[in-house]
């Protein structure tokens, strides 16, 4: 049978204001094994919308990202702020940084961001029937572009290597299933 760990005790090694804090954690392992400095991470739990407009085309945004070091396609979403409920956090980063807005919208699903370090969670929904509604407002530090793809093309983008960023890749294949399946 599969356990737990026990955590023995946590110290904290780093934190950067509300963007990530490091942890170093002495863990017990069911077999009695204790890992003295089992390194753990938190970061503020976020949001990721696959925005599908009713011509069936995704609202994609297009810019630098500086984590891979490339221009790539990325998916509207970002950090909820405290207490925030993620839909209204994915609706709210849809608006700012695309300029679309409603829709019917459906949970993906919830997924912590790394396995073995945490990072918080990623909230990932499908808004089918979205529209532009305003103009992009996002305040981000990255200069992006907004364009409508078909899903295929993404999806084939994914697989060329010009979506750099695992989260995004899973969302739209988690779409393209959502969407064959009909949800």
């Amino acid at each position: 049978m599969v356990e737990d760990w026990e955590v023995l005790e946590r110290r904290l090694v780093f934190r950067h204001r509300r963007w990530v804090s490091l942890y170093e954690e002495d863990v017990r392992l069911p077999d009695g094994t204790v890992v003295e400095g089992y390194l753990t991470a938190e970061a503020p739990s976020g949001t990721m919308v696959v925005g599908l407009t009713d011509e069936e085309e995704v609202v994609v945004l297009r810019g630098y990202r500086h984590g891979p070091r490339a221009v790539t396609y990325s998916l509207p979403g970002g950090g909820l702020d405290d207490g925030e409920d993620p839909l209204v956090g994915a609706r709210r980063e849809l608006l700012e940084e695309t300029g679309f807005a409603g829709g019917e919208w459906t949970l993906l699903g919830e997924f912590t961001h790394s396995a073995n370090r945490g990072m918080g969670t990623a909230h990932l929904y499908l808004a089918r029937g979205v529209r532009r509604v305003a103009r992009p407002e996002s305040g981000d530090l990255e200069a992006t572009e907004v364009e409508l793809r078909p899903l295929d093309a993404l999806l084939a983008e994914v697989f060329a290597g010009n979506v750099h960023v695992f989260k995004e890749a899973g969302a739209l294949a988690l779409a393209a299933v959502a969407l064959r399946a009909g949800g």
